[in-house]
């Protein structure tokens, strides 16, 4: 009876082995489906942090558009100069620079265009004399003065322990562009306007039968009358 007794309990032994290892893995599966959505959420939400950080800035314009004038433009662009020029700004220098001071160095590059206005020309500036044709132009002028940003930069900057001016890179490309602006007129970007819008009118009016032109310059501000001054075709 013993053995028998003993087989009972054994078997026993194993039926509740077997039943308690069937039951954890029915828990571990119900702990899984349970975790699992979990799991995936904190998934999703790393990857969604991981875009942000690391995304592309996505620039999105206004969809409404201003227009505040419409201008019809004859001017003749006949002289371009570019320039690059280097511009050293500093503030709060002196004794107390390691505190305060703010330094940099910008290397500019910009365009000035100079030219004709033709709208400034009147009814009268133009006189047909038989086969010559005499020509009152307005004086030559600065179109255009403008930094190119994509090519503007700054080199070098040397900042106190306060913190930086933020209005002295502004105040830098202002110097800057006001620089390029003299070294064009000091180069006479407005002398070789004024010749190479002479000479493409010349080649126009001649390419229309007629066999001289003369140009006469104004000596005196615009909107008064010039005393003409020819020059030699």
């Amino acid at each position: 009876m013993s053995s028998k007794l003993n087989t009972v309990i054994l078997l026993m032994i194993l039926v509740a082995l077997v039943v308690l290892t069937v039951g954890g893995f029915a828990l571990m599966r119900t702990l899984q489906k349970l975790t699992h959505p979990l799991e995936e959420a904190r998934q999703t939400v790393e990857e969604q942090i991981e875009e942000i950080v690391q995304s592309t800035p996505t620039i999105i314009p206004d969809p409404m558009t201003i227009i505040r004038q419409v201008q019809g433009l004859s001017r003749l662009e006949t002289a371009s100069y570019t320039i690059e020029k280097v511009i050293t700004a500093e503030s709060g220098q002196g004794a107390f620079s390691f505190l305060f001071g703010d330094r940099l160095i910008l290397v500019a590059h910009g365009q000035v265009i100079a030219g004709v206005d033709m709208e400034k020309m009147a009814a009268g500036d133009i006189l047909i004399d038989g086969d010559r044709v005499i020509v009152t132009l307005p004086p030559a002028e600065v179109l255009v003065v403008t930094l190119d940003n994509q090519k503007s930069y700054v080199y070098d900057r040397d900042t106190g322990f306060v913190g930086m001016n933020p209005a002295l890179e502004t105040e830098a490309r202002q110097a800057a562009e006001e620089e390029i602006l003299q070294a064009a007129l000091g180069d006479g970007i407005l002398d070789m306007a004024q010749e190479n819008a002479e000479v493409y009118i010349r080649n126009l009016i001649l390419s229309l039968g007629f066999r001289e032109v003369v140009f006469v310059r104004s000596t005196l501000p615009g909107g008064s009358l010039p005393t003409p001054t020819p020059v030699e075709p």
